[in-house]
């Protein structure tokens, strides 16, 4: 019988280990042990291994008990005294088959992803690869009742399986990394730790609690014994097993005469790892919820739709079906293999105190990252909102009890991050605004202490400093790896290009550079800054004439559905060039802009760090709504590959998008300045987003529009703060303006009949004040970065 023929027993719930349970075989007693009364009906299951098939027994003469198969299992009934007890024997035998939509047979599965298992000794082989599977769980099925097959290889490309009789700790193996195949192991013969008591456990600790080797099961000194092995009963070399389900867990005979058998000392799982805080580090194996229910596999979206795909969230080790806290909720927790309970948390033991801190330093004035170590004493939103307290539940109802969060420092109404969000937030004390970023605390200087200074734009600079502003060594300007340079030793001899010190070959205006070690940052600035006696020249006067060609042009859209605001002050509007960041959970969390293709323009604030890890981050393009409709026509959602933070001072980022979009009616390019290029006061122009509206809003991209003045002007409000990297737009007496979700978002003006992204959207310290003027960086400052990068990247 092929194994794709048998009947899944293995798909079964506690149940089915109920069944398996009855197994008993009365001459494995050691001695002290206590035999399991049969009650009612007895049942034996006796499975098929080495692959074979078991001859059919007899019905035993004269017993009265009568075997059936059930694919590779063979089930001996012993009759009840009454016709009705064969009813529960039947419920219960259904429940074995398996529901669909209920367990997954990977639930009894550990994967290692992009990983083979390849066995040293050419001699012994595993099986064929089966090419007729449709996915991995019908690999799992296969694999599930074989004894004989302990993991599988999954092509992920072919969707090959390959069953394998031996795991990562068998004699002889190695675990090769594999851009094709994901490795399955029976969660049986690789967890360090045990379930319930143990009967289950296969793997190879072979030493007891008190540190005596043990006697291999095939001896009978110096302890003679009646347990004999096979590949059933898995009583394999001299590893501690517990074939007879002693509460204690697996045990083994020593090869001390003098101690006849002794436990091992295997830990459960839960006992095995301790929670610390809410348990966002809690990596232990627990796949079970307090109630007692199996946890549904992460990687899967059955009985329970959910975004917590392991692939987006790297860092929070959404391992198989155990229990994790990805969302920093009160503790761990799993979604349930049970339909009609969506969620649960789970029984794991504490370290110690509840207030014992996560290894993070903590910041009072700043935050790094996330902000999750930020303990300082902002109590607004960037919007100036007063934040609601966290021992509160009006106006918004919430779960962060500051009991509850001991170690979050959840005091009073101070902006805290305790659930791993993009930055510090707050609940708010309006009832039409639930919660906000509190973007308005700055992020802490991660740059190193400038080594050298250099003088003008750097073209001269001879020193030997060789790392960027960052700490990453640069390359060496004639190697070829990691980046293959436009500028060398030979191409470029006059700029004195020697070893990998930093230097400015191409007059970049922003200072000496160099290409980096990291594969994933082309080029970076360097731990240098401009000398104190050097000024820079000021920013040029406005030029005569621009010309701009293939961007900037859209098509007006006349929407039928009227909305609430969203920009505060804004209306409804059409700015093709915006994009939507989202987050891993599909949350939008500020703006772009288009500058390219494959290319977004935002702001440095919208990212934890310039090494963020970006698996799950999309970028959504085409659609006026933050939540669009799946499927709506024109949505364009692309994943970000790569970021790149702009020159110091600069606030920017540039995202390399997967692919390139489409361009279409609702996807366009936005123009980028010429350098250094100054835009008249007077200007017409826009900000475009999705953001905070006051509690007025809902999900509408809406567009204000705001005329620019000098920065002398601007000056004069914010008593000499704005920069020549920034500008500004007038203060109007209605507040209109770029709050909290904008940020990162376009301040397009309108310059020879073409939109031209002259500002990016930063945090002010309030947004749309009235009568106030509005902050944004200066794009043209930097459009020869932008430019250098798009290169190079």
């Amino acid at each position: 019988m092929s194994p794709q023929n048998t009947c899944p027993l293995h798909r079964a719930g506690a149940n089915c280990a109920r069944v398996r349970a009855l197994a008993f075989h009365p001459g494995d007693l050691r001695p002290g042990s206590t035999p399991i009364p049969a009650t009612g009906s007895q049942v034996r299951l006796q499975q098929a291994w080495s692959g074979g098939v078991e001859a059919e027994p007899p019905n035993p003469v004269g017993t009265g008990f009568t075997t059936s198969r059930i694919g590779l299992w063979w089930v001996t009934v012993q009759p009840p005294a009454r016709r009705m007890g064969w009813l529960p024997l039947l419920l219960l035998l259904t429940q074995c088959s398996g529901a669909p939509g209920q367990r997954s047979p990977l639930n009894d599965f550990q994967v290692l992803r992009g990983t083979e298992l390849q066995h040293l000794r050419h001699a012994v082989g595993p099986g064929p690869w089966q090419e007729d599977v449709a996915d991995a769980e019908e690999c799992a099925g296969r694999c599930g009742p074989l004894v004989d097959c302990r993991a599988f290889h999954y092509n992920v490309s072919s969707h090959g399986c390959q069953l394998l009789p031996w795991t990562q700790y068998s004699p002889y193996t190695q675990l090769k990394r594999s851009g094709r195949c994901d490795l399955f192991q029976k969660k049986d013969y690789v967890q360090t730790c045990i379930m319930d008591n143990g009967v289950k456990y296969r793997g190879t600790v072979a030493i007891t609690i008190g540190g005596l080797p043990c006697q291999h099961w095939s001896h009978r000194f110096p302890n003679d014994h009646k347990y004999t092995p096979t590949l059933r009963n898995g009583l394999e070399e001299n590893f501690c097993r517990n074939p007879d389900r002693d509460p204690g867990g697996p045990w083994c005979y020593t090869t001390d005469p003098a101690v006849r058998f002794q436990s091992c000392g295997i830990k459960s799982c839960r006992d095995a790892t301790c929670v610390w805080c809410n348990g966002e580090d809690y990596r232990g194996a627990v796949d079970r919820t307090e109630s007692g229910r199996e946890c549904q596999r992460w990687d899967l979206q059955r009985p329970h739709a959910h975004p917590f795909e392991p692939g987006k969230f790297l860092d929070k080790d959404l391992d198989d079906n155990y229990c994790r806290n990805p969302d920093g909720s009160e503790r761990p927790w799993c979604y349930t293999t049970d339909p009609q309970v969506e969620r649960e948390f789970c029984d794991l033991p504490r370290c110690g105190s509840e207030s014992q801190p996560r290894h993070e330093a903590t910041t009072l004035n700043c935050f790094r990252g996330k902000g999750e170590g930020y303990r300082g004493t902002a109590n607004t939103t960037a919007a100036g909102v007063p934040c609601q307290r966290w021992d509160e539940q009006n106006p918004h109802q919430h779960r962060f009890a500051p009991e509850k969060y001991a170690c979050k420092d959840l005091r009073e109404n101070f902006c805290r991050n305790p659930d791993g969000s993009e930055a510090p937030w707050c609940f708010t004390s309006r009832p039409g605004m639930r919660v906000a970023f509190c973007y308005q605390i700055p992020r802490c200087v991660d740059d190193l202490r400038p080594e050298d200074c250099y003088n003008g734009v750097g073209e001269q600079y001879r020193g030997l400093v060789s790392r960027t502003r960052k700490g990453v060594p640069c390359q060496h300007w004639s190697a070829e790896m990691p980046h293959k340079p436009q500028f060398t030793p030979t191409s470029a001899p006059h700029a004195h290009l020697e070893e990998n010190f930093c230097r400015n070959p191409d007059r970049d205006s922003h200072g000496p550079w160099c290409y980096t070690t990291d594969p994933g940052t082309p080029f970076d600035y360097c731990a240098l800054r401009r000398c104190d006696d050097d000024q820079p020249p000021s920013i040029l006067e406005p030029q005569d004439q621009v010309v701009f060609d293939k961007c900037g042009k859209r098509v007006t859209r006349l929407d039928q559905q009227r909305s609430r605001l969203r920009v505060v002050g804004g209306q409804p509007g059409n700015s093709p060039w915006t994009v939507s960041l989202r987050n891993r959970q599909g949350q939008h969390f500020c703006g772009g802009s288009l500058v390219k293709e494959q290319w977004v323009l935002t702001a440095r604030q919208c990212f934890s760090s310039c090494h963020v890890p970006l698996m799950g981050y999309e970028v959504w393009l085409g659609t006026l709504f933050q939540n669009p409709q799946p499927g709506e026509p024109g949505l364009q959602q692309v994943p970000v590959a790569m970021m790149v933070c702009g020159p110091p001072g600069s606030q920017l980022v540039l995202l390399k998008l997967e692919r390139p979009v489409t361009l279409n009616q609702r996807v366009a390019l936005i123009c980028l300045p010429p350098e250094r290029y100054v835009v008249p006061p007077g200007t017409k122009c826009e900000i475009a987003g999705w953001g905070e509206t006051k509690g007025t809003g809902n999900n509408v991209l809406n567009v204000a529009s705001l005329n620019v003045i000098s920065n002398q002007e601007c000056n004069v409000k914010h008593r000499g703060r704005v920069r020549e990297n920034e500008m500004c737009t007038e203060g109007l007496l209605a507040p209109v303006g770029a709050c909290e979700g904008d940020y990162g978002g376009p301040l397009a003006c309108f310059t020879h009949d073409c939109w031209v992204l002259e500002g990016i959207i930063i945090p002010n310290r309030v947004c749309a004040r009235p009568r106030w003027p509005a902050i944004f960086m200066r794009v043209s400052v930097f459009t020869d970065w932008i430019h250098k990068v798009m290169r190079l990247g």
